[in-house]
């Protein structure tokens, strides 16, 4: 399903369950926001996000663990996980989505090459994070990083 059409579905599924949504994005530089708000009505259920692309700002705006940034680095499941929850509690909304990823077309090592992103959610009663590689360059990998947090969404609200 393209981005715009599943961004319909995904607002007409908020809109009809009373659920509100908020971002943190790193990699994907507030996309995922951007193209949720694309759908007219949507102040109806997007409350806000947050670009929080620097590592000081995941910290000390975002609420993440600095320790754990330190120990397992910005892209890490655990960051994803935090950036989710924290978004949604400090936006107040029913759910919190994140990005945090190595978009290249530098910042890649073999343990985290090019391409990986954690993909984060939280609502009550489910939390958890998606690890994706994706192919391309800088755009493409901010696309389909973009492209896979909406089908998220729409898959765990339907």
């Amino acid at each position: 399903m393209e981005q715009l059409a599943l961004s319909e579905e995904i607002g007409n599924i908020l809109r009809k369950h009373k659920l509100t949504i908020a971002t943190a994005e790193s990699c994907s530089g507030g996309a995922l926001l951007s193209r949720l708000t694309d759908i007219p009505g949507s102040s109806a259920y997007v409350i806000g996000g947050m670009i929080a692309y620097s590592n000081r700002i995941k910290i000390d705006r975002l609420g993440v663990n600095e320790s754990d940034i330190k120990k397992q680095g910005a892209v890490s499941e655990t960051v994803a996980l935090q950036m989710a929850q924290n978004i949604a509690k400090l936006m107040r909304t029913d759910i919190g989505v994140s990005t945090t990823g190595i978009a290249g077309p530098g910042g890649g090592t073999s343990e985290k090459p090019v391409g990986i992103v954690w993909i984060g959610f939280w609502c009550p009663g489910k939390h958890f994070a998606l690890r994706k590689q994706f192919d391309g360059d800088r755009l493409a990998v901010k696309d389909q990083t973009i492209g896979r947090a909406l089908k998220m969404v729409h898959d765990v609200i339907v």
